[in-house]
């Protein structure tokens, strides 16, 4: 396994180096109206340094640009996601190509996801410190 030392530079490096949807959805993320949602943005888990992270509801939110069609990086994701859900995380991903279509079309699964529907009253999350 890594190190954490290792895990926290590169997500450190892939904070500093986001792309363009990378940034599109964190500043809409930082935006949602509704209190107490906090998300982590490259955030180190396990062995992976995922895109997106909400601690109080276990949800990782993955962006893929046109790469992860490749059988080799599909297969990667699989795997990855695989270990995740094992680990107790929600992973919901999106393509680039929607971020840039419909932001606010993601906006809302990402709130049903947090929420279990569209129409739900949003709550304060807290965040579970796991041991």
């Amino acid at each position: 396994m890594v190190s954490t030392s290792i895990r926290r530079a590169a997500a450190k490096r892939l904070r500093a180096n986001t792309t363009p949807h990378e940034r599109i959805l964190w500043r809409a993320l930082k935006e949602l109206p509704v209190e107490g949602t906090h998300f982590r943005r490259q955030a180190p888990i396990g062995p992976y340094v995922v895109d997106f992270f909400c601690p109080a509801k276990h949800l990782i939110i993955e962006l893929d640009g046109g790469h992860h069609n490749d059988d080799e990086t599909a297969r990667r994701d699989q795997e990855r996601q695989r270990w995740l859900e094992q680990e107790g995380y929600r992973v919901v991903r999106f393509w680039n190509s929607e971020i840039t279509r419909d932001l606010t079309a993601v906006l809302e699964r990402i709130y049903v996801e947090l929420y279990g529907s569209r129409d739900a009253e949003a709550e304060l999350l807290k965040h579970r410190r796991r041991r």
